[in-house]
C-alpha cells in the first residue's frame, strides 16, 4: 500500500511538474513512468539498506533469504532505471510486470502470516487489501512502459507511440 500511495503521489508531482513546463511530462504516461521508476529504486535501494525488514517477507522454506532480498532490491533498481531508458523501457516494463507476478506468492503468505513488518502497518487486513493492487502494479508497469494502451490511448496502435500536442 505504501508502494502504491508513492506511486500515486509522485504521479501527482510529475504532472504539476508538466503543468509548470517541463516538456517531458505533459503525457500522463510519462507521469506514471516516471513515478515507477523513483519509486521503484527507492524501494529497491530500502532492500539492499535494511534487509532485515524484509526477512520476514521470506518464506521459511526459501533458501539465502539475504541474498533473495538483495536480489529483488537490485531487480527494482534494475527496473526503474530501465523505464527511463528509452531503448530499455519496453523490456523493463516486461520484465517489471514478470517481477510484479513473481512476488505475488510472498504477498500471499504475508497477508496468511499477519505479519509484523518494521515500517509498515502491523494491522492483518494491511496485507491483504495489498494483495488486491498487485494487479495494478502490473499494469502500471506495461503501461507506463508503452506496453498496453488501455484505457487511455485506444486509438493510438501498439505499436506507436502516443504523441500529446505542447
Amino acid at each position: 500500500m505504501i508502494f502504491f500511495l508513492s506511486l500515486l503521489v509522485l504521479t501527482g508531482f510529475a504532472w504539476l511538474f508538466g503543468q509548470l513546463g517541463v516538456p517531458s511530462l505533459r503525457d500522463g504516461r510519462a507521469c506514471m513512468r516516471l513515478a515507477l521508476a523513483i519509486a521503484l529504486v527507492f524501494f529497491g535501494v530500502d532492500h539492499l539498506l535494511t534487509p532485515e525488514r524484509y526477512l520476514a517477507m521470506i518464506e521459511t522454506w526459501m533458501p539465502w533469504p539475504e541474498v533473495v532480498i538483495a536480489l529483488t532490491g537490485l531487480c527494482e533498481i534494475a527496473g526503474g532505471l530501465g523505464l527511463l531508458l528509452p531503448a530499455l523501457r519496453r523490456w523493463a516494463g516486461l520484465l517489471l510486470a514478470v517481477y510484479f507476478i513473481a512476488v505475488f506468492p510472498a504477498n500471499v503468505h504475508n497477508a496468511v502470516q499477519g505479519l509484523n513488518v518494521d515500517g509498515l502497518p502491523s494491522s492483518q487486513w494491511y496485507y491483504w487489501l495489498r494483495l488486491a493492487f498487485q494487479p495494478l502494479a502490473v499494469w502500471w508497469a506495461l503501461y507506463s512502459a508503452g506496453i498496453l494502451r488501455w484505457p487511455f490511448d485506444r486509438s493510438t496502435p501498439l505499436n506507436q507511440t502516443p504523441t500529446t500536442s505542447p
